[in-house]
């Protein structure tokens, strides 16, 4: 058991922020066990009104939260968070979460949708 989050690109242009079905969807970006990251991106689905666990759940990137997250990232403000079975982020993570922030903006300027959901 652990924690998993994927990334989410499609065609498919979709509105609502949060908790929408999306069958199209390819994955682009795969975490695991970087509870910093989920719990980062666990206070933006609640912000944008998710009311459930984020667990297998969907909430869509907007440029803006990826400025957002990007400036999270280079300041070193992801919440830290250690829940045993989601393992521990050590900041060897940077990088890579700003590989995924800047592939994410590519795929929204191509048209694409963006969106993250975990799995745990």
């Amino acid at each position: 058991m652990g924690l998993a989050m994927f990334a989410i690109k499609t065609p498919k242009q979709i509105r609502k922020s949060v908790d929408f079905k999306d069958r199209q969807g390819e994955y682009f970006h795969v975490w695991h066990k970087h509870p910093d990251l989920h719990t980062w991106i666990e206070e933006l689905y609640l912000e944008k009104g998710g009311a459930h666990l984020f667990n297998k759940v969907n909430v869509r990137l907007t440029l803006d939260d990826l400025d957002r997250l990007e400036r999270a990232i280079e300041e070193k403000l992801l919440p830290k968070t250690v829940i045993f079975t989601f393992g521990i982020s050590d900041g060897s993570e940077m990088e890579d979460d700003l590989e995924f922030v800047a592939k994410a903006r590519t795929a929204i300027h191509e048209g694409y949708s963006v969106y993250c959901q975990s799995n745990w």
